[in-house]
């Protein structure tokens, strides 16, 4: 005969309603009553029917996330792994699934929200990316529905989000560079609608002025967060009349990109080129050379995400709008200047 919350009560000594909080996570439970009643719900191998939470609390205990396009992206860019990985954590913690649902379009993935939204299938939405204007957010502002944005929405800052402070983040990569030497520094971004190109391209552009260096438009190129995008990057510059020598990349893997197209053109990192990138996944220790990179604390940006978006969800009131993770210069030997064998 299945355990019921009646059962995991009386062996608790609290009350069937005490037991329902708890499954809620709901904020008035002492820490100790919560780990003591989960303790015997395990131990006597008791599992929540959601069907019947749900009816009573109107909540699915679904978290939705809506992933990236284009698809490669998700794949081919760690980043998105471990930021999912933070989401699914904190959200698990809190006895909440995650629904995942994407679009190969704008248009798509508008169909994809409002099946979530307008279905109740989700109690709550986070956004993988922040763009301009985005119709994603004014339709979910409109619904009054809860959701939390991993990026800065420059249109409306009391929209609820994680992030990192991105300009001081590429200010201080460049810096990184101007102090090993370099006095010609480009910049390889990423699709200029998302605002964290825009504001990484903004720190890379303040450095240089405050240390009152050139700033050609040639030395920045736009891609995609992906390997392909450096590549492409590298065969641009290297044509170039007078090209950098030290680069900051919007992303490891299109850093990835730029060293493989090096290579191939039979230059070397860091004799012929500097580089510094962005996420510090794991692969950066891994790569010939190693890769210098600015750590964002991707897994945190997912579980404070999470974290958030229950919190806005189960009604506690959350004091600012964005919250900041921190980043960390991580020096390895791709931007340790080394004066290039070539003119």
């Amino acid at each position: 005969m299945a355990v019921t919350i009646k059962d995991v009560a009386k062996k608790a000594g609290v009350s069937p309603s005490t037991v329902s909080r708890v499954l809620s996570n709901h904020p008035r439970i002492s820490k100790e009553t919560a780990l003591k009643v989960k303790g015997i719900m395990n131990e006597m191998g008791y599992h929540s029917n959601i069907m019947a939470r749900s009816l009573v609390s109107n909540k699915t205990y679904t978290l939705g996330m809506i992933l990236p396009r284009p698809a490669e992206e998700l794949f081919q860019n760690h980043f998105f792994a471990e930021n999912i990985r933070g989401i699914t954590t904190q959200a698990s913690r809190n006895g909440y699934d995650v629904l995942m649902t994407t679009g190969s379009s704008e248009s798509d993935e508008m169909e994809a929200i409002t099946r979530l939204v307008k279905g109740r299938r989700v109690d709550g939405i986070i956004l993988l990316q922040s763009r301009k204007y985005d119709p994603i957010i004014a339709f979910l502002q409109e619904q009054q529905f809860p959701f939390v944005l991993i990026g800065r929405y420059e249109d409306d800052p009391t929209v609820l989000c994680v992030d990192n402070d991105n300009i001081q983040a590429a200010f201080d990569a460049t810096s990184h560079l101007i102090a090993q030497g370099h006095t010609r520094i480009g910049f390889v971004s990423g699709p200029p609608s998302l605002s964290v190109s825009q504001d990484r391209l903004q720190g890379y552009k303040q450095a240089l002025i405050d240390h009152q260096l050139d700033m050609k438009p040639e030395w920045i190129v736009e891609g995609e967060f992906l390997q392909e995008s450096g590549y492409r990057a590298m065969s641009f510059f290297m044509g170039l009349p007078e090209r950098p020598t030290a680069l900051v990349v919007i992303d490891d893997v299109v850093s990835f990109g730029i060293m493989r197209g090096l290579t191939e053109l039979g230059y070397n990192v860091p004799e012929d080129l500097n580089i510094i990138g962005f996420n510090n996944i794991s692969l950066t220790e891994l790569s010939t050379p190693p890769l210098s990179s600015i750590d964002i604390g991707i897994y945190q940006l997912g579980y404070m995400a999470s974290q958030l978006l229950i919190k806005r969800i189960q009604g506690e009131t959350i004091s600012q709008a964005r919250t900041i993770v921190p980043h960390r210069l991580m020096i390895r030997e791709s931007s340790l200047y080394t004066k290039s064998k070539r003119s």
